[in-house]
């Protein structure tokens, strides 16, 4: 596994709209992910930092600057837009992986909203149980959800496939310590692995461990198996068995989607979740 790149880059915005359905702004502290998930959609933010797709999980670019451009961008929202916004963090990285721990961008973040009582909702999405470093923060914010993604409860399978990402088990600890402490909380089961269509126990069993911890709502989305993707992906299942692969590469199929989408809409109703946006989630091309 390679060393890690860290290197500092001063941002002109942070505050950005957004076109998620959800979230009407996201704000990106960093570029780049240390938990370098095989399977992640925003490893084409590359590009923006002149690195290769292949390169994703060995680089973070910071912006050293992000807390004080945030201030900036937030005093130009106007109340009422600041009333019925949105803001997501975040979006192509994640908030609380190991860099946070030194420059505390995130957190200064935070430190803002809390002074400004922002009105509108805050919306965090996270891997990592750092974000309990915040709670003091997150208790003050007039509307706030915590989400963390937990794609599995097989931690060896975790960490095959989010390479630096906290264990599965721990992010499950980290949503029922969410809980216990009064905040609300929902948990993003994506990717829907493509092995869950012939091995529905194992979801079951993901559903049951996130019943356990009381998330308010769960979003569920399909595997996104674009090109850029599959460049990183189909390479680290080389020496999985065949039928493994072969899993993976029907993954963008409609047979397969709606297949998964039965099992899902089963173990919603089993376990009584609430499903957000009312559908799971798919955004890549339609393969028949």
């Amino acid at each position: 596994m390679e060393k890690i790149k860290f290197q500092e880059i001063a941002a002109k915005s942070v505050l950005i709209p957004s076109k998620l359905p959800d979230a009407d702004y996201v704000v990106n502290p960093y570029t780049g992910c240390e938990f370098g998930c095989v399977y992640c959609y925003a490893s084409f933010m590359g590009r923006f930092v002149k690195e290769p797709i292949t390169n994703w999980g060995n680089y973070v670019y910071v912006k050293t600057n992000a807390v004080t451009v945030f201030e900036d961008d937030l005093k130009r929202l106007s109340l009422q837009k600041r009333s019925s916004s949105t803001i997501l963090l975040s979006s192509v990285t994640d908030p609380y992986h190991g860099a946070e721990t030194k420059y505390c961008l995130t957190r200064g973040i935070l430190e803002i909203l809390v002074n400004e009582s922002y009105p509108g909702l805050i919306s965090i999405l996270t891997k990592s149980p750092l974000v309990l470093r915040d709670l003091d923060l997150l208790k003050k914010l007039p509307r706030v959800e915590v989400g963390m993604t937990v794609t599995t409860t097989d931690d060896k399978l975790s960490r095959f496939l989010e390479l630096r990402a906290p264990s599965a088990s721990r992010r499950l600890k980290t949503l029922k310590q969410l809980h216990t402490e009064g905040l609300n909380t929902y948990a993003f089961i994506g990717p829907l692995l493509p092995h869950f269509r012939y091995q529905p126990e194992l979801l079951d069993e993901l559903f049951a461990h996130l019943a356990e911890t009381q998330v308010d709502s769960i979003f569920v989305e399909h595997i996104n198996m674009k090109g850029y993707i599959r460049e990183r992906l189909m390479p680290a299942l080389q020496d999985e068995p065949s039928e493994v692969q072969s899993i993976y590469r029907g993954a963008d199929t409609t047979e397969h989607r709606r297949a998964l989408d039965s099992i899902v809409s089963q173990l919603i109703e089993k376990y009584g979740f609430k499903l957000r946006l009312g559908e799971v989630l798919y955004h890549n091309k339609e393969k028949t």
